[in-house]
């Protein structure tokens, strides 16, 4: 029925899901979803990472429901708003300043925009495999035709799809590749490299030994400004992210999704310099949503619960049990296997041979592991196609008891 109004069933693309039907559910508590037909699911995709403290945490919840007495948008600014800016300066290494915006495609433009005003240069590098939103220049190469797709060392820029604009200031490399980077930004007129630390969007691909260190070390050689989009890793890796975690401090850094547990905010946070072209108005960043009240209160909420350390202390102990029993199951039949990350977030992938980039990436058994997803699905476990799974501090170890019994009887049906 949904189709017959909303296109294709869907609000974004990627919701499609698996055949033959998007899901559509109906309530969301805790770990678990429930479809409109009843159907239960542990869930692992956790509105794709977003959901950090579980689907409506109580104190979440308490938040929003207080803020709702008082304001929901007030076109100027709220006290939660500065509390909010001043608890991610505290948490995250290179959040001098901050601005928030309600999406991180929105956040990778303005970080995007601010890197060119302060370069006076209009290129930029981004990565095969990484994505960093869905506008026209930075759709691009994130899942291209390896047919299409060049040399390697000088990739062919490839848009998403129908419709894209190809702008000649995106510049696609492959991911790992000192050489490459090393030869292109010593010509000078590039203003920024972005990159997920972490690869999690497309094949949870981790950076070589040194590689973030290089990047670090390259940038602030050549005048180049170092965006780390940490939309995923920010606060899931650990708190503070990958750029704590590896000690890489980038210039500006986009956060998201785990940021306000579910509701729509995102920010751009970096060096005061770079922010003095935005304060000063020569640099645009706006937005009639950003840090609107009721989103503010969920942020504050879920950033001060992330502060204290326990949503990350209860995940450990469950995700070392989680894929312990994962690699168990796998090496029971004989699947080859790696299960890469971290306890919030990880990447299980069917190979032989660790990948470093995306294209060797595509030498992983994808089709295998879509077709166990599936299997998940029907037996009550949602877990993502492209092998990320997601936990949460409401998980159980019930739930991963259950989650495993499930395992072992889909990977024999494989």
């Amino acid at each position: 029925m949904g189709s017959r109004f909303l296109a294709g069933g869907v609000s974004s693309n990627f919701r499609y899901g698996p055949p033959p039907n998007p899901l559509v559910f109906k309530s969301a508590n805790k770990a678990v979803l429930t479809d409109i037909d009843g159907n239960k699911f542990i869930d692992y995709s956790l509105g794709m990472g977003a959901m950090l403290l579980g689907h409506s945490p109580s104190s979440v919840k308490r938040a929003v429901r207080s803020q709702l007495k008082k304001s929901i948008l007030v076109a100027g600014q709220t006290d939660l708003e500065y509390e909010a800016a001043k608890l991610l300066t505290e948490l995250v290494p290179s959040a001098e300043l901050v601005r928030f915006s309600s999406s991180g495609t929105e956040a990778v433009q303005a970080a995007l925009r601010i890197a060119r005003a302060y370069t006076g240069r209009m290129k930029f590098v981004k990565f095969e495999g990484h994505y960093h939103g869905w506008t026209d220049n930075t759709y691009i190469s994130v899942s291209p035709d390896l047919t299409k797709a060049g040399n390697i060392s000088s990739p062919t820029a490839i848009v998403g799809g129908r419709g894209q604009e190809m702008s000649e200031n995106t510049i696609v490399l492959s991911w790992n590749d000192r050489d490459a980077v090393t030869k292109l930004l010593t010509q000078g007129d590039i203003a920024a490299v972005i990159t997920e630390p972490i690869m999690f969007n497309n094949g949870g691909i981790m950076p070589v030994d040194g590689y973030l260190q290089f990047l670090r070390e390259i940038t602030s050689k050549t005048g180049t400004v170092l965006i780390f989009d940490e939309v995923i890793t920010g606060f899931r890796v650990t708190v503070g992210g990958a750029q704590k975690l590896f000690g890489v401090i980038p210039d500006l850094t986009v956060l998201g999704k785990a940021l306000a547990n579910g509701f729509p905010v995102a920010a751009v946070v970096g060096q005061r310099e770079l922010f003095n072209l935005v304060i000063s108005g020569e640099v645009l960043q706006g937005g009639t949503y950003n840090s609107q009240s009721v989103a503010m209160a969920a942020t504050v909420a879920t950033l001060k619960e992330i502060a204290t350390g326990v949503p990350h202390t209860k995940i450990t102990s469950l995700s070392e049990f989680l894929k312990t029993g994962l690699s168990e199951a796998l090496n029971n039949i004989k699947i080859p296997h790696e299960i890469v990350g971290y306890s919030a977030v990880f990447q299980v992938r069917f190979c032989n041979q660790t990948p470093t980039n995306y294209r060797n990436d595509q030498n992983t058994n994808k089709i295998l592991y879509q077709k166990f997803a599936g299997l998940m699905l029907e037996s009550g476990i949602r877990i993502l196609p492209r092998g990320t799974w997601f936990l949460s501090s409401a998980h159980t170890k019930k739930q991963i008891e259950i989650t495993l019994d499930e395992v072992r009887k889909c990977l024999k049906k494989l």
